[in-house]
């Protein structure tokens, strides 16, 4: 599979661990540029991927960078269940480079806000080797029906930071609280947060991240 193109950003001290952030809708990976510059964790390379551009039947069909097709920003409709898989082969494939790069599975990171949270999530859950962690911002669980019998028990014990603005009217603080119920009740532990904010990333979030990153990324072996 050929990879997807993305930014890479590594300090000069030597690499022992992976992110791979995952933008939003319409974004591209220059979106979380200034966050990664801003978290300045040593030892880790981030890679900041761009999404296919595709149509998008919310915004009317047209054409943008998208991770997967959406029909609606409200759970009830239809969800892009062969989208969500093919770009869950994608970032495998970028996992995998990291891995043959010297980084191994559980020193890797998967990270993403709102559509890009949403398959960081699909995917790290799904994963069969253990990773380090997830971070899932402003997003919700897609396709959260399927994760019962999908699910990787091998990252039954991941480590999950879920944050959301109060006032986020694109995915609603509802919404993100039930897909954290749904975790919670399959067994997951999360590390929770909701910042007074809209759909969007703010510096106590960012502060809250890197602590986050700092404590489970020193804890690796």
């Amino acid at each position: 599979m050929q990879l997807l193109d993305f930014i890479e950003i590594s300090p000069e001290d030597p690499i022992q661990h992976s992110v791979i952030w995952l933008h939003g809708l319409g974004a591209d990976g220059q979106d979380f540029v200034p966050v990664v510059h801003e978290l300045a964790l040593p030892n880790t390379r981030f890679i900041l991927p761009h999404a296919p551009v595709r149509p998008v039947t919310v915004n009317n069909g047209y054409a943008m960078p998208a991770w997967y097709d959406i029909y609606g920003f409200d759970a009830s409709y239809q969800q892009d269940a062969e989208g969500i898989a093919a770009t869950q082969k994608q970032i495998e494939a970028l996992i995998a480079n990291e891995v043959q790069r010297g980084i191994p599975c559980q020193h890797i990171v998967l990270a993403g806000f709102s559509q890009g949270g949403a398959i960081a999530l699909h995917t790290a859950l799904r994963y069969p080797e253990p990773l380090a962690a997830v971070l899932a911002l402003s997003t919700y669980l897609p396709l959260s029906e399927l994760l019962g019998t999908e699910r990787s028990l091998a990252n039954q014990a991941l480590p999950i930071f879920m944050a959301h603005g109060t006032l986020d009217n694109v995915i609603t603080l509802d919404r993100y609280q039930a897909s954290a119920g749904l975790l919670q009740a399959q067994g997951y532990t999360l590390d929770l947060h909701e910042y007074p904010m809209p759909h969007s990333v703010c510096m106590e979030e960012i502060n809250d991240i890197r602590n986050f990153l700092q404590a489970k990324l020193l804890q690796q072996p």
